[in-house]
């Protein structure tokens, strides 16, 4: 992961700007992969998961670590975003599963 040196607080902050709209991206590309994955699942406790859970915010806790981040900082991100987007799968399920 390549830095940009910045020379003044702007630029910081741009950077900064487009730091976040990259992480803004990912995060719908990320719910996007979750809504494809209720095509694959027959069951809302399928989609729950709590094993691939515990899978997913231990590995991120994990990838934490070796950044010099703070792992119950990003797990608690993981959580809040995992639990949303477990509704929203738990919804794109239904949608497709009605007859």
């Amino acid at each position: 992961m390549e830095m940009k040196e910045c020379n003044s607080l702007d630029d910081v902050r741009d950077e900064i700007d487009k730091v976040d709209q990259q992480i803004i991206a990912l995060i719908a590309q990320r719910k996007d992969l979750v809504k494809q994955a209720a095509n694959f699942k027959n069951t809302v406790e399928e989609i729950k998961a709590d094993e691939r859970v515990d899978d997913v915010l231990n590995k991120v806790r994990h990838q934490a670590l070796t950044l010099s981040l703070s792992p119950n900082l990003v797990a608690e991100i993981y959580q809040r975003m995992i639990d949303d987007m477990v509704e929203t799968e738990i919804a794109q399920f239904r949608n497709t599963k009605t007859f």
